[in-house]
């Protein structure tokens, strides 16, 4: 016979045991809330938007064309994007057939803007094929509109032009590739720029959330008040012309420029929080 202390013992024993049970699920829930609704870190990453801005210089006839080694150039952007994950992607210099390409390549949606040159479009060339020359926005959400215009001030035989695209997460993405330095373009640089200044201005207007990333081809930035601006100043080819621009929806933006070895620009890479 078991006596009757022991008995007393063994109660307590497993009472305790059973209260231990109850408690730790209850603490362990306890602490996965704490850890959702305390751990900044995996909410910056939750709330986390990328822009990366590239000038591809794929026309087949401007001077930095042979430095492309086509398509090599087109398997570094690929590169580039699949190694980064872009929210939004901002092309120069492109050609539509190529971003069609690097588009089905990494799963992002395209909207393509061709630009008139000497009065047509121009096809792309050496090798022809590739589509018409323009700039595009590549997105990794799904596009719910998009819109392209040409700015008003013109200088040369090249049209120059802006175009934006909206997502189903609200957030408008836009670029553009302002007049050169060259001569008969310069002129039209500084007015281009008050209206692409306007015209982000206007659109974060409506309360989306705006980013702008282009080569806008000088070193002042041509973003509205409120936006703040970073640039590729680091940069070891044409640093500062491609910029990027943002309004307070993204905050706390840090600029990274990564070197390209096939095209005349680096690569300039913006990551900014969400509110």
């Amino acid at each position: 016979m078991i006596p009757p202390r022991k008995i007393r013992q063994g109660v307590r024993v497993g009472l305790g045991v059973r209260l231990v049970a109850r408690l730790v699920p209850l603490a362990a829930c306890v602490l996965a809330v704490a850890g959702c609704t305390q751990s900044p870190a995996s909410t910056r990453a939750r709330a986390r938007y990328t822009l990366m801005q590239m000038n591809l210089c794929l026309s087949g006839v401007a001077g930095c064309y042979p430095k492309t080694a086509y398509p090599a150039v087109l398997d570094e952007a690929v590169a580039r994007i699949r190694s980064q994950h872009p929210d939004a992607v901002t092309f120069n210099e492109a050609c539509g057939g190529d971003v069609a390409q690097i588009a089905r390549r990494t799963g992002y949606h395209l909207r393509f803007s061709k630009v008139i040159y000497a009065r047509k479009p121009f096809p792309c060339i050496r090798p022809g094929g590739r589509g018409l020359f323009g700039d595009a926005v590549l997105t990794k959400a799904a596009i719910a509109s998009s819109q392209a215009q040409p700015f008003e001030a013109q200088s040369g035989p090249e049209r120059r032009q802006w175009i934006c695209v909206t997502t189903g997460a609200k957030v408008e993405a836009c670029t553009a590739h302002l007049a050169t330095h060259e001569p008969e373009e310069a002129p039209a640089n500084a007015p281009q720029c008050a209206e692409l200044k306007a015209l982000l201005a206007r659109r974060a207007s409506r309360g989306h959330a705006v980013i702008f990333g282009g080569d806008v081809n000088r070193l002042s930035p041509c973003a509205p008040a409120g936006f703040w601006t970073r640039s590729d100043g680091s940069a070891f080819q044409d640093p500062g012309s491609q910029q990027v621009y943002g309004t307070r929806a993204f905050r706390s933006p840090t600029a990274k420029v990564i070197p390209a070895l096939h095209t005349d620009h680096d690569i300039l890479l913006v990551r900014a929080l969400r509110r």
